[in-house]
């Protein structure tokens, strides 16, 4: 069972993917695809517009990570690729850092 915020992103992804080139479609294995098919929400309406960007319209944050994570495995040149991974390496490090700085055991060491 998937929870409800990735079945709604999921429907918003499918109807962005309606929008794309049939070649570009093409690229997203078809196992992909159902799966966002089969655990969708279909209570759920969303309406894409194309001629907008995912920011002026309510696209969950959920959706906006799946469509990035096509466009990097899926769509992107090589050289994209290696700049968009390189980047998602950066920002987990990044991430990892401020962890281990605000980490209340390190914290409660210093005041000792």
């Amino acid at each position: 069972m998937v929870n409800q915020e990735y079945a709604i992103a999921y429907t918003e992804v499918l109807e962005i993917l309606k929008h794309i080139s049939k070649e570009d479609l093409k690229k997203i294995p078809n196992n992909k695809i159902e799966l966002y098919r089969r655990y969708c929400d279909k209570n759920y309406t969303f309406s894409y517009e194309p001629s907008k960007t995912l920011e002026e319209q309510n696209v969950s944050k959920i959706a906006k990570a799946i469509i990035a994570l096509l466009y990097r495995d899926y769509w992107s040149t090589p050289v994209q690729k290696e700049k968009i991974i390189a980047k998602q390496q950066y920002e987990r490090y990044r991430i990892e850092e401020k962890k281990l700085k605000y980490n209340y055991n390190n914290i409660y060491r210093n005041y000792k």
